[in-house]
């Protein structure tokens, strides 16, 4: 489970989020339909900005087997930022 907690002055966030949401979100994002739309997106951003980028496809293989091998490493803190005006942000397994 990814745990993610977010602490500023007002407010103490704390979202856990299990593997098998995960693998739910990764096989959205990756998917042709998403990407394609993504692509379209970023590209009329950037011929605003008159910026040449494509963004690379993704594909749902290579992602699958870093969150299996994150299984592996439960209580690995991934960030750990805190900001001046005392916002924490941390991020576990």
């Amino acid at each position: 489970m990814l745990l993610i907690k977010v602490k500023t002055e007002d407010v103490r966030l704390s979202i856990p989020i299990p593997y098998a949401l995960l693998n739910i979100a990764i096989s959205i994002f990756v998917s042709s339909f998403f990407q394609k739309k993504l692509n379209k997106w970023t590209n009329e951003y950037f011929k605003r900005r008159k910026f040449d980028f494509t963004l690379p496809l993704i594909d749902k293989q290579t992602v699958k087997p870093l969150v299996q091998e994150m299984k592996n490493y439960k209580g690995l803190t991934l960030i750990d930022v805190q900001a001046k005006d005392g916002t924490e942000v941390k991020i576990r397994l």
